[in-house]
């Protein structure tokens, strides 16, 4: 019975990532870039400025900087360390390229998701905010699809908690008591009950802790490993251009002894470009609507351009660290995957760096939890609204299954995690091409107040009656000092 889960598993997770996701993903991302005037490409340099106005923050509620930081916690660690070696490990070079595509065209993507979930978050009776693809599902399709929104409502907070609230909490657990083991020759057990105590001390806080914990840790912790891997690639640049070539040629099978053929490449780059920077996924949105903006749009900027530092540049230079040493990355098993990075980081500039690494995952795989227990969170309320008990429980099980994951197989939970995430992203993609010229109209309120020279545009709830929103959740950007100029 067992083998045959197992291999119902496989076959459907197959399907999913390797073929629908391929044929949905990057084809509704091109659309996105191309109806919105590359809103990725063209808004690029905006993005910057609408992240610093979240330094001049005026509420209790978490500021876009805040929530981009939580959300890059999700992104950057086990998915853009661990998860980038297992790419090359079993997709070889070329799925890299993909990953890169997944990310470029997933920026517009994401862009609308998140915009859709600032547009559509509820305000909660303590002041905080909730939101993502179950309030937009419900609230944004609820004329549309009539009964089956909140079905799907449903569906969609049940697939989250499983994916992030149970099996990417063990996979991030796994992934930091391998390296701690490898570098300090630690037991993985007592590895993840110390990473279980520190985690339980900052999610009994609430969101409002674990986005000031994540605000400090991963800027400082994602800044410190580009700086390790610039240094790499500094101290190799004539080997640089090589590395990439061979990623771009093997994308295309014409180095398929490496890559593993292009058709492994394509799912391999697909699978771990969602993974990794969860694009069209509908996660990211859960952390964007509990932030306070002026306007929908700027968190659909600053959660484009997290995108943007996930896959273009931090997985790019895990990428290219494992390339340029001299550890033999393709076919390594399971338990290799997980330290490859340390071991190859250790060839670039001596064994330290596995402690940092195992140091660095260990920070990294703590906020990735924390950002992940957010998501669970966010489904349990959307289940029971406004229950601690619920909230409570939910948060001693995620402690729990931090201890489990320090003794599973990577293996094992890759493969249930890779089925309930492409699941995850099919209907999450559905719903938010569904309300897509919803966002494009929420995108162009923006563009013309930004046209006609208002610095900071402000959102007008009551220009949108016709939308099934929660002004109250927009009555803190009715501030007079806004004027154009």
């Amino acid at each position: 019975m067992l083998d045959f889960l197992n291999d119902l598993n496989a076959f459907l997770s197959d399907l999913i990532n390797g073929k629908i996701l391929v044929a949905v993903l990057i084809p509704l991302g091109l659309i996105f870039t191309i109806w919105s005037r590359g809103v990725q490409f063209r808004l690029f340099g905006s993005m910057f400025s609408v992240l610093g106005q979240g330094f001049q923050h005026e509420t209790d509620q978490p500021s876009s900087f805040q929530a981009l930081a939580l959300s890059v916690a999700g992104r950057v660690g086990g998915g853009n360390i661990a998860g980038v070696a297992a790419a090359l490990a079993i997709g070889g070079p070329g799925a890299i390229f993909w990953m890169w595509i997944v990310g470029l065209v997933g920026m517009a993507t994401s862009y609308f998701e998140c915009t859709l979930a600032q547009l559509y978050k509820q305000k909660e009776p303590n002041g905080d905010f909730r939101g993502g693809p179950a309030y937009y599902i419900k609230h944004g399709l609820g004329k549309k699809l009539g009964g089956v929104a909140p079905v799907l409502g449903f569906v969609y907070s049940l697939l989250l908690i499983v994916t992030f609230g149970f099996a990417f909490i063990c996979f991030q657990s796994f992934a930091t008591t391998s390296s701690m083991e490898s570098a300090f020759d630690a037991p993985r057990l007592w590895s993840g009950i110390g990473l279980a105590v520190i985690v339980s001390l900052v999610i009994f806080g609430g969101v409002r802790r674990i986005a000031s914990v994540a605000e400090f840790v991963v800027p400082a912790m994602a800044v410190f490993y580009a700086l390790l891997g610039l240094f790499v690639l500094v101290t190799h640049l004539p080997q640089v251009p090589g590395a990439l070539a061979t990623i771009v040629t093997s994308a295309f099978g014409f180095n398929e002894a490496v890559a593993g053929g292009i058709g492994i490449a394509i799912m391999m780059g697909v699978d771990r470009g969602l993974f990794s920077n969860e694009a069209g996924l509908g996660s990211a949105p859960n952390v964007a609507a509990a932030a306070y903006v002026e306007h929908p749009a700027q968190q659909g900027m600053v959660q484009s351009l997290s995108v943007f530092i996930d896959t273009i540049i931090m997985c790019t230079v895990t990428a290219l660290i494992i390339l340029l040493s001299a550890q033999n990355y393709f076919g390594v098993d399971d338990a290799t995957q997980g330290v490859l990075t340390q071991l190859a980081l250790g060839d670039h500039v001596g064994d330290w760096a596995e402690y940092f690494i195992a140091f660095a995952l260990f920070l990294f795989a703590f906020s990735s939890i924390m950002y992940s227990y957010y998501l669970g969170e966010n489904a349990v309320d959307y289940y029971i609204p406004d229950n601690m008990l619920a909230v409570n429980i939910y948060r001693f099980i995620v402690v729990g299954f931090v201890v489990l994951g320090a003794t599973v197989s990577l293996g094992d939970v890759l493969s249930f995690s890779s089925l309930t995430m492409g699941l995850l992203a099919l209907v999450n993609l559905f719903a938010v091409a569904l309300l897509f010229p919803v966002g494009l109209r929420v995108m162009r309120d923006f563009d013309q107040q930004r046209k006609a020279g208002v610095k900071i545009p402000v959102f007008d709830a009551d220009k949108f009656d016709d939308l099934d929103i929660n002004k109250e959740a927009w009555q803190l950007t009715e501030r007079p000092s806004r004027h154009p100029g």
